[in-house]
């Protein structure tokens, strides 16, 4: 499986498909299609020595002496804890806000955007909410893309110190060390509230309260679709074409290249920003 020639697999794909091997095919049954073309993609080797998660991971980042450039080489290699469980971040009492199952999204979330368009509506018509909620999950789009290019994904601009590299872990990179954990992949609501209320302050200074809540439950809604989104495609089966391509979409922003590819929901703002990831095609005919 590991052999290029036959299918390029990560590491981290190579891993989980043994635990489900039942046997191998006999030398004379193993056939190499020969209108199959190599990959140029580079597949790191993931290093055991990075990090022990058997053990609470960010004193490990705080006091690691990694180079900037080893670091993001091997925080970008996935892992996969075979029994499914959660590595342990803190190790202490902090745990919990680490861990978020993904209904306690909607569950947190739409209650709030309800509260806010209700709050609207007592000022403004439904037509005039509609259009205030719809820009607001068009605003959301843009959010999403700038906040996963521009702070998740700062990476070559991370100073070269420990800290730094501790803080970019604990912000994402540890999603891309372990991407299929089921309680990292929604934000913590605690974690999007401070994330949020800068936004929802800017959206005060030049809109009125009720416009500012018309919008903003449009744009709360938005960010409750894309956690929904991210869950899925990391481990949902997609009943649409249009899901399938978002998974493939994400997954190869995971285990192809983390520099391109940073919508979740759509590619709209990759194609806008020239960072659309187009897999290349990996046949090519036979003259």
């Amino acid at each position: 499986m590991a052999d290029p020639s036959e299918h390029e697999h990560s590491q981290f794909a190579i891993e989980m498909m043994e635990e489900y091997i039942i046997g191998e095919l006999e030398e004379s049954e193993k056939s190499a299609p020969k209108d199959v073309k190599n990959s140029n993609s580079i597949l790191v080797e993931a290093d055991p020595n990075f990090l022990d998660y058997s053990k609470p991971l960010w004193p490990q980042m705080w006091n690691c002496t990694y180079s900037k450039e080893y670091y993001l080489k091997q925080v970008h290699v996935a892992r996969h804890i075979k029994d499914g469980s959660s590595a342990p971040i803190f190790g202490n009492f902090l745990e919990p806000l680490t861990k978020t199952p993904w209904f306690v999204i909607p569950l947190v979330w739409v209650p709030v955007v309800y509260l806010m368009a209700y709050q609207c509506q007592t000022v403004y018509s439904q037509t005039a909410l509609a259009f205030m909620f719809v820009f607001g999950l068009f605003h959301w789009t843009l959010i999403e893309y700038v906040v996963h290019r521009c702070v998740f994904h700062v990476d070559h601009f991370l100073p070269d110190h420990p800290i730094a590299l501790a803080l970019h872990f604990l912000a994402h990179g540890i999603h891309h060390y372990l991407p299929m954990d089921h309680y990292r992949l929604v934000m913590p609501p605690t974690l999007f509230a401070i994330l949020a209320l800068p936004i929802y302050s800017a959206y005060r200074l030049i809109l009125p309260f009720e416009i500012c809540n018309g919008v903003g439950a449009g744009t709360i809604f938005g960010y409750v679709l894309y956690d929904m989104c991210h869950y899925y495609v990391h481990h949902g089966v997609p009943f649409s074409e249009y899901l399938r391509e978002m998974k493939t979409y994400h997954l190869n922003h995971h285990y192809k290249n983390y520099d391109e590819g940073f919508g979740i929901t759509s590619k709209v703002w990759d194609q806008v920003f020239h960072t659309e990831l187009i897999q290349k095609a990996r046949k090519e005919k036979i003259n």
